[in-house]
């Protein structure tokens, strides 16, 4: 699979991901935010807090769970890059959530999954 067609799986999983978060009461207030090497695919506020969402975009067949491949070394940088957003953003106190959204990509069609409050991080 080349480079383009990889990031255009991304771009249209996490397009996907931020209309099916919005269709739940989500208002999208970034995505793809950056600070140094760190990096938040999106950033949304729900009804009941604030949710940092990891999007994992794949084509079938797939060989590993969306859990799996969201390892704790990649919830230790989502969680660091979470503590600089809400730092930056003056944020600080709200209630956060750590959400995946998985989509799966089949031929001519989609599956999205959710995975709301998919770890806790031990430390915020």
């Amino acid at each position: 699979m080349n480079v383009l067609r990889t990031s255009k799986i991304g771009e249209t999983g996490e397009q996907l991901a931020c209309d099916f978060l919005q269709t739940r009461g989500h208002q999208i207030l970034d995505r793809n935010w950056h600070s140094g090497h760190l990096e938040l695919d999106i950033v949304s506020e729900g009804p009941d807090g604030l949710h940092f969402v990891e999007v994992k975009a794949r084509t079938a067949p797939v060989t590993s769970t969306v859990l799996d491949q969201v390892n704790v070394v990649k919830q230790k940088r989502i969680t660091a890059a979470a503590n600089q957003y809400l730092n930056k953003k003056h944020l600080a106190g709200k209630d956060v959530y750590f959400d995946i959204v998985s989509v799966l990509f089949d031929g001519q069609t989609s599956v999205v999954r959710y995975f709301p409050q998919a770890w806790i991080p031990m430390y915020l």
